[in-house]
């Protein structure tokens, strides 16, 4: 899956639009997705896991905007939630919540409430308490709840340790040890329906071993789960696989990808159930940003934009890489140069010790593969308004979330009369 722009006569385009067209009447920074690109990678994982009829459950938390979620609406895609909020959005755009899968390891009763009520297709319970819970809430509704347990597989995904959701140690799921026991506690249940297993080893993963391995081990969960009568329909494999932040990154391919889950599902009685996110969206989005200054030290060379760690925290958060391009292709010479932003943090950075072009203040950059954990991320630190989105479609710019403007920020805030004294 590619970066979704291309160099057209020295000026950056995303599909036909010039990115700097959109740079000057929306202003930085702002993000932009690609359509196009948005719809290949969905259609990639469907054509590709077609002969076990996938249900693809795009993970609404790596971009959760309305009309991001439109489309995968429209796709025919299902959601995987971890919050009431994502459900509220998922039925905002129009989704299909026969179609949504309910993660996370802290649902409230009302969250759970609502969530039964919208009639999902189940609930990824992560704890023996989560269970209760849910069994509680359902037969208060006089309803049974549709479950899966997440299990953990205790595999190492071979990923930055805050994206790795797969060990023993993690906050995540049921150690798989012990599933069989809960399962047989949860069949007794008056407010439990169970058909389905889960299992999530983690995010940005480039090893296929990882997926064979926990493919193995819940298909033969579900397995011995059927021996026991109990009633297993859908295995949700979850998501995680890598896509290219740098350019020396080689993913594995989507063909590689499906030949593996195929293999261990196909002429199962299991649906299977996949959850991703970064692969389906990030490559699909950029983020534009301004030169505001150059600056030369005696050991560091800065170049300061108008983009911060508020409006893409992955670099400071998980000292992550991002290509970081001009988005007037120059022959200028490089030089090693820090980018960073106008945050009071020395961590206030998208990217150090770079070789990058010289640049100029007023020119424009992107960076890439920032559709994913991108805006959604975002924060208003050092009350900065957070950034505009934007989605390209051929030659049509489509503002889909408006620059947030100071007033609101301060929406809400209220000064006591005690302190107007």
């Amino acid at each position: 899956m590619s970066f979704s722009v291309e160099y057209n006569n020295d000026e950056l385009y995303m599909e036909k639009v010039a990115v700097k067209e959109i740079a000057d009447s929306v202003g930085t920074p702002c993000y932009i997705y690609s359509h196009s690109t948005i719809e290949k990678n969905f259609n990639s994982y469907l054509n590709s896991l077609a002969e076990i009829d996938p249900l693809i459950c795009y993970s609404t938390k790596a971009n959760s905007n309305l009309a991001i979620l439109k489309l995968y609406s429209n796709l025919g895609a299902g959601f995987d939630i971890v919050s009431g909020g994502e459900l509220k959005r998922v039925l905002l755009a129009g989704g299909d919540t026969s179609k949504v899968v309910f993660s996370g390891v802290g649902k409230t009763d009302s969250e759970i409430e609502a969530a039964i009520n919208a009639d999902i297709l189940f609930f990824n319970i992560e704890s023996v308490d989560e269970l209760h819970a849910i069994n509680r809430v359902a037969i208060s509704l006089n309803k049974k709840a549709p479950i899966a347990i997440r299990v953990n597989p205790d595999i190492d995904p071979k990923t930055h340790p805050y994206i790795s959701t797969g060990f023993k140690k993690s906050k995540f799921g049921i150690e798989i040890a012990s599933s069989i026991d809960v399962y047989r506690e949860a069949s007794k249940m008056e407010g439990i329906n169970i058909i389905a297993i889960d299992a999530h080893i983690g995010s940005q993963i480039f090893e296929l071993s990882s997926f064979n391995d926990s493919l193995q081990k819940l298909t033969d969960l579900a397995d011995a789960l059927i021996k026991e009568n109990i009633n297993i329909r859908y295995i949700d494999i979850g998501g995680g696989l890598a896509i290219t932040y740098s350019k020396d990154e080689t993913p594995p391919s989507m063909e590689e990808y499906a030949g593996i889950v195929i293999k261990h599902l196909k002429g199962k009685p299991y649906r299977p159930v996949i959850e991703p996110g970064r692969s389906l969206i990030g490559n699909a989005g950029i983020m534009i940003t301004k030169v505001l200054y150059t600056k030369d030290g005696s050991e560091k060379n800065f170049i300061i934009i108008d983009a911060a760690m508020n409006d893409l925290i992955r670099p400071a958060f998980y000292n992550s890489h991002h290509e970081i391009i001009p988005v007037k292709q120059n022959e200028n010479e490089t030089r090693t140069v820090d980018i960073v932003g106008p945050i009071c943090e020395s961590g206030d950075f998208l990217a150090t010790d770079r070789e990058f072009p010289v640049v100029a203040k007023g020119d424009n950059l992107a960076v890439l593969s920032a559709g994913a954990y991108g805006f959604v991320m975002s924060s208003n630190y050092n009350s900065r308004p957070r950034a505009a989105e934007v989605l390209v479609k051929g030659d049509s710019i489509n503002i889909i979330k408006e620059r947030e403007k100071f007033e609101d920020l301060i929406s809400g805030e209220k000064i006591p009369d005690f302190l107007s004294k």
